[in-house]
């Protein structure tokens, strides 16, 4: 399975958030979306990855952009550690077909049933940016995203100052 690269239109998906409710990536067009997949809720990792990312909110939203956090735990594991955490960045549940969406990106891991530890920078147009996959036990950071975002950000005001 090959992780999905920068040039490439990004899967549409709908997971749930929560039990009544779900996310779709096409919601979103018309700006940029981080993908973030994960491999599980609670790990120190992980917890450490997204509350860096939920400090940077105001940031990534200067750019106008959505955070989306994907693993393959359930809608209740997602609400009980988003709470606990107090995230404000919504987390979708590739619960059921376990990892689908991981699986469409490349980033399922067979061997332990869970996704790598995965971002991808999504354009205005839904086209993949950048991404990156980290070893599942590094948190990758926010620098790769922020600069992919103002790449994104220039690339547009290029286009609009040339139209």
């Amino acid at each position: 399975m090959k992780t999905l690269l920068p040039g490439v239109q990004a899967p549409d998906f709908s997971l749930p958030t929560t039990p009544d409710q779900k996310v779709s990536l096409s919601e979103f067009r018309g700006q940029p979306v981080v993908l973030v997949f994960y491999p599980a809720d609670w790990s120190p990792v992980c917890s450490d990855q997204l509350a860096l990312y939920n400090e940077l909110k105001v940031e990534f939203s200067e750019f106008d952009a959505q955070i989306l956090g994907i693993s393959v735990d359930g809608i209740w594991c997602h609400l009980a550690f988003s709470k606990d955490r107090k995230f404000h960045i919504p987390l979708l549940a590739d619960f059921e077909p376990k990892g689908a969406v991981a699986r469409q990106y490349g980033v399922y891991r067979e061997k332990d049933g869970e996704s790598e530890r995965a971002l991808f920078v999504i354009d205005t147009e839904g086209v993949i940016r950048w991404s990156h996959v980290s070893p599942v036990g590094i948190n990758p950071g926010a620098d790769g995203i922020l600069k992919a975002l103002e790449s994104i950000a220039k690339d547009e005001k290029t286009a609009s100052v040339s139209h």
